[in-house]
């Protein structure tokens, strides 16, 4: 899911799982070279060091490969080690840069033999540039079509070998055909909390901060699986432990201290999702309750509430989504510290009024 984690009218999160112009500056420095360096995704990357040896020994291109998974999981950094790791160079863009054929047409045309294209959000490519696309990534060559009606002519253009790095948030978007035409696919998992760690204490040592087991641990609990989030938390942790106890190692107590600075519970909760936790106990006895009216309910749009806080609160467990409405689960009422109301008392009926 491709979430844009700010609402219309809100400040950007910093458990935003998509990457601002600080983020990707900082990533670039903090991004690993080569598969040994890379942190986590163990299957992914047992699978692709195969591919990339097998190519290697053959002297061939490797195959096309399709990345998927959340934001933040390092499909974009993975995408860099395949290229490193057959020494080619890498080319950059994104689907929805790519609006007609012959934007794809270009590009492809000036890759060079081996050179890894790597296409960000590919599910987000228009129609006719995703079919040309078939044609590259089976045949290497793609029908430039020149003129129009009656007399338009197909010239035929051969293509260098060339890898494809698909990434994309969304799989189940891509059609069947092309999904069909990538040798490989991985799917990046959210990260665990003990892997986490390890991305800390890299990233700490690569940016000079002392940083203890203890406070990277509690960083990384807060850090909802995902890297980015890690390592942009370890900054804001870097910039109050500079600020507030002048420097010196990272411990627990400093970094719960900045995360709650920035509102970053334990469990990596924020104001957005628990003002919709909130206000979905507190007003609404737990649900179920509609989507809008609870959107109205937290002063934000209807879909900041669904693509924003939603899917976090229901892979954590704490929100459900049910055919009548959104419904609070045991582990919501624990988390904000609040007893459920009795079986068929409170406002838990309120909610059914309004719908999905």
């Amino acid at each position: 899911m491709n979430w844009d984690e700010t609402g219309p009218d809100s400040d950007p999160r910093v458990v935003d799982s998509a990457a601002d112009g600080e983020d990707q500056a900082v990533e670039a420095a903090l991004r690993p070279k080569d598969l040994d360096e890379f942190v986590g995704q163990e299957k992914v990357r047992e699978q692709l060091d195969l591919v990339l040896r097998a190519a290697r020994a053959r002297g061939a291109t490797a195959d096309h490969v399709l990345l998927s998974g959340a934001p933040g999981l390092g499909k974009t950094t993975l995408s860099m080690i395949i290229a490193a790791e057959m020494n080619a160079p890498i080319r950059i863009t994104s689907g929805p840069a790519i609006q007609h054929a012959g934007d794809l047409a270009a590009i492809l045309s000036s890759l060079q033999e081996g050179e890894v294209l790597f296409l960000d959000e590919i599910h987000r490519m228009s129609r006719p540039a995703e079919e040309m696309l078939y044609m590259a990534m089976e045949d290497f060559r793609v029908d430039v079509i020149v003129g129009k009606g009656p007399g338009a002519t197909a010239i035929p253009l051969e293509l260098p070998p060339f890898t494809l790095v698909g990434a994309t948030t969304r799989a189940g978007l891509l059609p069947p055909p092309l999904r069909d035409r990538f040798g490989f696919t991985g799917h990046m998992e959210f990260y665990e909390p003990a892997e986490l760690e390890r991305v800390i204490h890299r990233s700490a040592r690569l940016l000079d901060v002392e940083i203890g087991a203890d406070g990277a641990a509690e960083i990384a609990g807060r850090s909802r699986g995902t890297p980015r989030i890690a390592n942009r938390l370890l900054r804001r942790v870097r910039d109050y432990s500079q600020v507030k106890t002048e420097g010196g190692l990272i411990d627990k107590e400093i970094a719960a201290a900045a995360l709650k600075v920035y509102e970053v519970d334990a469990r990596g909760l924020d104001r957005l999702d628990r003002a919709v936790l909130g206000a979905l106990l507190k007003l609404f006895g737990g649900g179920p309750v509609g989507l809008s009216t609870l959107a109205v309910a937290v002063g934000e749009e209807r879909e900041t509430v669904e693509e924003v806080a939603e899917p976090f609160l229901v892979r954590e467990g704490l929100l459900a989504r049910t055919p009548r409405g959104r419904v609070a689960t045991p582990a919501a009422w624990a988390h904000l510290g609040l007893v459920p109301p009795q079986q068929g008392g409170g406002k838990a009926g309120q909610g059914g009024l309004f719908g999905t």
